[in-house]
């Protein structure tokens, strides 16, 4: 069976405040596989793959975000992709 895999693009005030290092830590506590980077915008994006209870944990923890963070809002849609641990990619 397939690795379920999502993808998510988080809103709000998520740069500067130490969201992609938290993320690693949080994804890495579940188990779950991918990667996350900053974007242009201002907003971050992250691929998450695992066992969906892990996914269900990391998107609650994405619409939290750590402290510092104010996210405003996270869309999440199916991704694809295979990976190998989780990793903080370079901003695009």
């Amino acid at each position: 069976m397939d690795t379920p895999v999502l993808h998510l693009d988080i809103r709000g005030v998520v740069q500067g405040v130490g969201y992609r290092w938290s993320m690693v830590q949080a994804a890495r506590r579940l188990g779950i596989a991918g990667w996350v980077r900053n974007r242009r915008d201002g907003s971050v994006e992250a691929m998450v793959a695992g066992p969906q209870a892990a996914l269900d944990q990391i998107v609650a923890w994405a619409r939290r975000g750590p402290d510092g963070a104010a996210v405003s809002g996270v869309d999440v849609t199916p991704g694809e992709g295979t990976f190998d641990g989780f990793e903080q990619r370079p901003s695009e």
